[in-house]
Parts: structure tokens; sequence; C-alpha cells
């Protein structure tokens, strides 16, 4: 089935990937881009070599820095799923530098969707941090909640991951912000951590964090204290389903379980004995940043259906790891 041509951001990235895989098999003609300065650029096979690529697949050359870059990629296009985003977890540039090349690079891609005269609808991939940096102790939270910015700095310090939780909420406000005031439909996807199948060559982080168990990674457990996970093909199918979703409109978090480090536990060593998970009893001294849990209310009242737990999650992404050589 012909679904027209339809753009994605990034498409080297772990989410990317998985998005143009799932694209294609849906029948969409795809363009992703790709900086041209990026080490993903020399193989790309694992793009290239997805069932329909080679006739329905295009890669562009394009980079944030240069908000234009993104314009041929974009014409003709009905749809953009703007996944990239600069991840700097090493703090090798500031925070205002890396806010600037996100929101600059947002912009000028929704700019560049108006140009075209042919893009019906923008889904911007967001992330969890843009919600749950907050001091207002909620047990639940909803698409109405914020991440407070000086929170974030106050509660994460200095570390890359709060350069990332900034820029991530500054962007999508300017891309809501944008589209409301250019009358742009743009629909924003809040995941929690991706965890799941990948087809890209390299380990990717949120599934190497969710794997600390299995790794034996003692330190990390702390990012484990209680965990939203949504599956890599579930967090897919809704950025597709909301594309395609004629009243869709503004932020959806897409969360599929939510567990504790204890619970997590038992899950694992009941299901994977050979891996050396730890016991729940010596897990009673973990402590680490615990926020309220986060609703998938809204995009389950649209009808879309979460199709994976947290075992086939695991399931999938070990298996990936099994066959790329990182366990």
């Amino acid at each position: 089935m012909e679904k027209g041509r339809v753009c994605v951001t990034g498409g080297t990235g772990f989410f990317a990937s998985w998005l143009i895989k799932r694209l294609l098999e849906d029948g969409y003609y795809v363009n992703t881009t790709i900086r041209t300065s990026s080490e993903r650029r020399k193989n790309i096979n694992y793009l290239t070599d997805l069932p329909g690529a080679s006739e329905r697949l295009r890669i562009f050359d394009a980079d944030l820095e240069k908000p234009d870059s993104f314009d041929a990629a974009i014409e003709g296009c009905v749809g953009v799923f703007h996944v990239a985003h600069p991840i700097d977890f090493e703090r090798n540039e500031t925070e205002e530098t890396k806010t600037k090349k996100a929101v600059s690079g947002t912009i000028g891609i929704l700019q560049a969707c108006l140009n075209s005269k042919s893009v019906k609808r923008v889904v911007y991939t967001s992330s969890a941090s843009t919600v749950t940096f907050n001091d207002k102790d909620l047990d639940i939270m909803d698409e109405s909640i914020w991440s407070g910015i000086d929170y974030i700095r106050r509660i994460i310090g200095d570390h890359g991951m709060a350069i990332y939780a900034i820029t991530k909420t500054l962007t999508e406000r300017a891309a809501l912000e944008f589209a409301e005031k250019h009358d742009l439909e743009l629909v924003s996807v809040i995941p929690t951590w991706i965890h799941g199948p990948f087809i890209c060559p390299f380990l990717p982080g949120s599934v190497r964090s969710s794997m600390v168990m299995i790794f034996g990674q003692q330190d990390e457990y702390k990012h484990l204290v209680k965990t939203p996970f949504v599956h890599t093909d579930d967090l897919a199918r809704a950025h597709i389903f909301l594309f395609e979703y004629p009243n869709a409109k503004g932020r959806y978090i897409c969360s599929a379980v939510e567990i504790t480090i204890d619970k997590l536990a038992e899950c694992l060593s009941a299901r994977y004995p050979e891996y050396p998970i730890p016991t729940v009893d010596s897990l009673k001294d973990i402590t680490g940043f615990k926020c309220g849990g986060v609703s998938s209310k809204k995009l389950l009242d649209t009808g879309f259906e979460y199709k994976y737990g947290i075992e086939e999650m695991f399931d999938a992404a070990i298996q990936c790891c099994k066959e790329k050589g990182f366990l």
C-alpha cells in the first residue's frame, strides 16, 4: 500500500532507524536525513538493506546546525517525523550551545514544512524528561505537566543528562509554540525509557541502561529505582498512529509499563537465570531519583493499544545484543 512520502530526521539513530523500518513495512516512501560529519554515516547498511529500502528510501545529508539543509529532504513530503536531537552526555558543548542548536534546528525544520506546502502534519519525538522533572509532587503526571528548567539544574546538577532534559524541554516548547503561531499541525510524542529490539550496529544508550542487571553493572542500578518503559516497536507504532489519526493534537505520553527495581529483579531472575541478576535483598539499600508516574491515558483514549510488556522488551533486547556481540 502506497501511503505517500514522509521524512524522518536523524535516521541513523536507535529509534529513528526502527521507525524507518516500520514506515517502510507500512507502505510509506521515506526520506531520511543523516549528518555528513557523523561517524555513523560510514556504515548505513542497516538502513539501505531494509526490505523496501532500495525502492522507497532516500537518504539526504542535513545538520541541525544548518537548518536550511533539511529543505530538500522535506520537499514533497506529506509528513515529517522529527526525531533528530543533539546528544552530548560527555558535555563537550555548553548548555547554551546545545539548546541553540536543538531549538534553531527544529524551528528551521518546521519552517521547511511550512514552505513545502505539502506537509500535512509533523510528529515530534520528545522525552519524558520534559514532564517528570518538576516540584509538583504528583503521583501521576499527564501532558499538562512540564519539567522546570531550574528544577532540572538543581536535581541533576552538572551532568550531561541535565543538558539533555533542558534542551528537550525548551525545544518541545518552542516547536509547539511555533506550530500554533503558524497554524502547522504538530503532535508531540513523549516516550519514557525506550527498550527492546534495535537494528543499529551500536548499543543504544537507553537499552544499555535498561540492561544493567543483565550486564552486572552494579553502580548503575540506582537509575532503575522506579522505571517506566515503552517497547521500541510500540513507540514507532504510536508515532505512525498519531500521524494518521485525524484528531491528534498536542502532546501524548507513550509509556507501556512502570516497574520498581525489586519487581524488575524478580522478573529478570526468573526469566534469565543465566545472568547475574541481583537478589531483592541486595537491592534494599539502592537509592536514586524517583519521580511520580506518567499516564498514557490520552494516547489510549484515541484507541491506540500497546502490544508488548516488560518480558517482550527484554527478550528482544537480549536477542539483539547476542546477535550484535554485546552479550
